[in-house]
């Protein structure tokens, strides 16, 4: 596999692994049962739903879903769903997760238990989007805009390795990360300034693994190497061709999120990261074509 600069190819590559088991958690929104009806007939997954059977049919009934296709596990308990399909997956019954109507809330409660295997112990829950915008020359894959609100430089360190996780899972064997900041001068009186450059120090040191690391940079310097010219900014193998970007905080990733997805025209791809088999979670508000995406990225990610 080559590198895949489209998310369409990762639906390509993801079919070409095989079907995977998708277990869906309170899938009984029409939102949720049309997305896994059109990764099924993608040839992406085997889908098991838990939910509510009689509601289920009666969506799959109003919307031209042929519900045969999928394995139906009948729940009322929009609690019992999500914890059966955690352990479906922790028991090797299944190979990724998917939220379904139930609250984000308890979706990540579930994932998060500690008694129910899904999640190390000690270990730091992420999130991490691959966008794909008509503005910029490959995709972009971006942590964390959902989970971490202000991700402390360990966390930053465990965020760089998901990052690069995900790059690998797209055929990018050494993947440049952009460390995100106000300006490409380092300000140690502002976190993500200093850390950005111990973050990037680190990574020449060999101490986060097969990546290369530069910041702190703004965002302009990052993406376009005009921008890096005409600022002077010297020494950097990542300027104006970031594979990957690492906010340094909830509110800047989600901003920059929104804004390539409804200003941009991008579409993404996303799933949360930390745990031991992939999960995907996707919104109301995202594209059926975005729902295909992180089902087959999830897919692509899984082992």
């Amino acid at each position: 596999m080559g590198e895949i600069k489209k998310l369409a190819d990762i639906v390509v590559e993801a079919r070409a692994k095989g079907r995977k088991r998708l277990a869906v958690a309170y899938g009984q929104d029409s939102h949720t049962l049309e997305a896994v009806y059109n990764a099924y007939q993608e040839g992406l997954v085997e889908p098991i739903i838990y939910g509510e059977k009689a509601v289920i049919e009666e969506i799959c009934a109003e919307h031209g879903i042929d519900a045969s296709v999928f394995t139906i596990v009948d729940e009322k308990s929009d609690v019992k769903c999500v914890a059966a399909a955690v352990q479906a997956v922790v028991k090797g019954e299944a190979d990724v997760l998917m939220k379904g109507l139930v609250s984000t809330d308890k979706y990540m409660r579930g994932i998060l238990n500690k008694e129910a295997g899904l999640f190390p112990p000690k270990g730091v829950l992420s999130h991490v989007s691959v966008i794909e915008m008509p503005v910029y020359q490959k995709l972009l894959i971006v942590s964390d805009i959902a989970v971490i609100p202000q991700p402390d430089l360990a966390q930053k360190m465990k965020m760089i390795g998901y990052l690069a996780n995900t790059a690998n899972v797209l055929g990018i064997k050494t993947p440049k990360i952009a460390c995100i900041a106000p300006s490409e001068l380092v300000a140690p009186k502002i976190p993500s300034s200093a850390e950005g450059a111990l973050l990037a120090k680190m990574a020449d040191r060999g101490q986060l693994g097969n990546v290369m690391v530069d910041g702190p940079l703004s965002l302009d310097v990052a993406l376009f190497k005009e921008v890096a010219e005409h600022k002077k900014v010297k020494g950097s193998a990542i300027a104006g061709d970031p594979d990957c970007l690492l906010f340094p905080n909830l509110e800047s990733g989600n901003v920059f999120f929104k804004a390539s997805s409804h200003l941009c025209h991008g579409e993404l791809a996303a799933m949360v990261v930390g745990t031991n088999k992939p999960c995907v979670l996707t919104s109301r508000g995202d594209s059926s074509q975005s729902k295909l995406y992180s089902i087959a990225l999830a897919c692509l990610a899984a082992k």
